[in-house]
């Protein structure tokens, strides 16, 4: 034990350089285009880390895995995580969700990934990376069937393994289509005859695989009368003898094995999780003796002290590479209770609980005390790794953090460098401390005071919000800044300093609460425009506040559900894009009513985007993903398509270049064939390539922004890969 506390450096840091290949972030660089420097804006984590691998051959290597935002590896040198899949681009943005990884502990350079993020009809295939160099580089491997790292079970696993008898054969296990086997490491694929358990449409498939000595068990997640089957010859398959079965025992979650006891420990739960568990178990299996023993450290079905029922799964589990005996467990969707980590030194006899006595630091990531003043020990976890070189370095997954400690008692994120939000609305002020304010899901409205460190308020409060739904600042008062999204204690916050503090709308409408969508509040801040969406798509009528959300009046002539759009200099006039029509509607009495302008524009798509060119008075532009960029100079009266565009998703408006007298443009969508992030600053005649290759983050057509401040710089919005900001270099 240590006798005083360790300082926050010794939590986070490792105890040895690790010998490899850095990925390290370059410049961007294309043919014609400028060179472009882009890091993250930090937040710090934001999303489920769903798998955690330390390296059981090399001192202070390891990776992690998210459900949407791509495959990270710890670099000890630099002492953050380093994104591994940013080559990833618009077409291949299904990919970024990692439903699996595996190493070779007999070739410390080899990293292999199975990627997918939906097992749906309306996803692309899954495919198998591979890389040489711990992830510099990659080979791919496209597969004929759907992975789910978005879906029910994506904490479960590994689904992914290298066999302990033999490095080229590797196994994948699938949600859909059964067990894979590669013995080309992984350049081909072909299904598992004689697999004991089958397939179905709509099941886990194989949720786990694990060696044990030289025999691979593979846990199955459908039900029948066993889940957990095992092959000593790479052949042959049988079910476990002997192995629990009952609703506590349902779905095998996760495994791990100790070489020294020859033990296999297995987490099990009701349901594949993260959500909807309800009950579990954790066993333990002598391989030599085939005897199995339940060594669940607290059962579900009790109750809290105020009464609650104490319901949950068991997710994570960690062996001691060193010591005998010596295991971590992790209760998962215990919400009454809260989650926490069991940690056994005697082979699961007795078990004490890490959540009674963490002492949990969080200065580097405010945003997880939830605004509450405090963070939470845990949830969604079934991540789970102990590193095989320092027994208490232990780190652990959570929905929204990678949390570490190296005593066992002081836990901090261990989560530098790992970016995982997914990002919904972005403003950058013209005036003010922060030069960016942002809206993403799950974790809310974020004031940037800088963008290298995480807010240092956290998420916006009074109220909190999950995810954000509408984001807005007055263009002649950028002190008055407003906001919706899901929240519990109300949808909709107004703000009179920029964004730093927020105080709730004294009222809202009644439809606030199941179906809060975007808002705009015209040029002088006098007026609010809130239009509501329900999350699956249902449309309502649009309201307006003319006294700071005091009272609110319905807008009959609005579209339902369209993104209200401010004029950034006339207070009276606002406008709307009907999707549906492919009509560009109009107020000229501050939101009261709204008239038809232009018509016969592309329609049919929710996602096309009107913005509004600042400090101009009816400078629209209408983006239109694959039918184009439209631009209108008259308030929507008629509109000019932009034939230097092919495609268009998201744009915005940054400080003008030096002599130009218009806003720089910055656009994600294609000139050509390829998608990409563009500037323009000749009010869009011409257009360079401001990414490369290697930064492409998968799908990005949520929202882009410039920085009216400082030339060139702009700010991505990613689903998964959080906020991207470039400048030239």
């Amino acid at each position: 034990m240590f006798a005083s506390s360790l300082s926050r450096r010794a939590v986070l840091a490792g105890a040895a350089a690790v010998a490899g290949l850095p990925l390290l972030a370059g410049q961007a660089q294309a043919a014609g285009s400028s060179a472009y420097r882009w890091r993250n804006v930090v937040i710090g984590g934001t999303g489920f880390i769903t798998g955690v691998l330390f390296h059981p051959s090399v001192r202070g290597l390891a990776y992690a895995r998210t459900d949407i935002g791509g495959a990270y590896r710890w670099d000890d040198r630099s002492e953050r995580w380093i994104p591994l899949l940013d080559h990833l681009g618009w077409d291949d943005w299904n990919l970024l969700g990692v439903e699996a990884m595996a190493v070779d502990p007999a070739h410390p350079d080899r990293l292999y990934l199975a990627c997918g993020t939906y097992a749906q009809s309306w996803a692309g295939n899954g495919a198998v990376l591979r890389s040489d160099d711990r992830g510099a580089t990659w080979r791919r491997t496209d597969l004929t069937v759907k992975l789910g790292a978005n879906e029910d079970g994506r904490g479960a696993g590994e689904r992914l393994l290298v066999d302990p008898r033999d490095s080229d054969t590797l196994w994948l296990g699938t949600r859909h289509d059964g067990l894979l086997k590669s013995t080309d490491r992984g350049a081909t694929w072909a299904p598992v005859s004689g697999f004991p358990a089958t397939p179905s449409a709509t099941g886990q498939g194989v949720t786990l695989l694990v060696a044990a000595g030289r025999t691979v068990h593979a846990g199955w997640g459908d039900g029948g009368d066993a889940n957990l089957f095992r092959t000593s010859d790479g052949s042959t398959w049988e079910a476990v003898p002997g192995q629990p079965s009952g609703t506590a025992a349902r779905v095998p979650i996760r495994a791990a094995y100790d070489r020294h006891a020859r033990e296999l420990y297995v987490t099990y739960a009701d349901a594949p999780g993260p959500n909807g568990q309800s009950d579990g178990s954790v066993h333990k299996l002598r391989t030599g003796s085939g005897e199995w023993s339940e060594v669940t450290p607290v059962k579900p079905g009790g109750t809290t002290d105020d009464g609650a029922a104490d319901t949950f799964g068991y997710g994570g589990v960690a062996v001691d590479a060193r010591r005998p005996g010596t295991v971590v467990v992790s209760t998962n969707n215990r919400w009454a209770a809260i989650d926490t980590l069991y940690r056994s030194t005697d082979g699961g006899r007795s078990w004490r609980s890490l959540k009674d006595t963490a002492v949990l630091d969080v200065s580097e990531t405010p945003y997880l005390e939830w605004g509450e003043g405090r963070p939470k020990f845990g949830w969604w976890i079934q991540a789970l790794a102990l590193d095989p070189y320092d027994a208490r370095h232990l780190v652990y997954g959570t929905g929204a953090t990678l949390y570490g400690t190296r005593d066992l008692r002081h836990w901090a994120p261990w989560i530098r460098g790992l970016e995982e939000a997914s990002v919904t609305q972005l403003i950058s002020p013209p005036a003010g401390r922060a030069h960016l304010i942002s809206g993403s899901r799950d974790i809310g409205v974020m004031y940037h005071e800088r963008l290298t460190a995480s807010p240092a308020h956290g998420m916006a409060t009074n109220p909190v919000s999950g995810s954000a739904t509408g984001l807005a600042q007055a263009p002649g008062r950028p002190a008055y800044v407003v906001r919706t999204g899901w929240g519990e204690n109300g949808n909709g916050a107004y703000s009179h300093d920029g964004g730093r503090t927020w105080a709730p709308f004294a009222s809202q409408p009644a439809i606030a609460k199941d179906a809060p969508g975007p808002i705009a509040t015209n040029a002088d801040g006098s007026v609010l425009l809130w239009s509501f969406v329900h999350w699956d798509g249902t449309r309502y009528p649009a309201h307006r506040s003319a006294d700071n959300g005091t009272t609110w009046s319905e807008i009959p002539s609005f579209p339902k559900g369209a993104t209200p759009v401010a004029d950034p200099a006339d207070p009276t006039l606002l406008y709307a894009y009907d999707t549906d029509t492919g009509t560009l509607l109009a107020s000229t009495d501050s939101g009261r009513s709204f008239t038809a302008r232009a018509t016969g524009l592309p329609a049919g798509d929710s996602q096309f985007e009107l913005v509004a060119a600042p400090g101009r008075t009816g400078d629209l532009w209408l983006s239109t993903k694959g039918n184009g960029l439209y631009r209108s100079t008259d308030g929507g009266g008629t509109f000019t398509k932009a034939e230097s565009c092919r495609a268009s998703h998201t744009l915005g408006f940054g400080k003008p270049a030096d002599g130009a007298a218009y806003p720089a443009i910055y656009l994600v969508g294609s000139t050509e064939a390829i998608t990409a992030v563009y500037r323009s600053d000749d009010e869009a005649k011409t257009w360079v390539r401001i990414n490369d290759d290697d930064h492409q983050w998968g799908w990005t057509g949520e929202t882009i922004t410039g920085d009216p401040r400082v030339y060139g710089r702009v700010y991505l919005a990613t689903n998964g890969r959080g906020i991207q900001y470039g400048e030239p270099v």
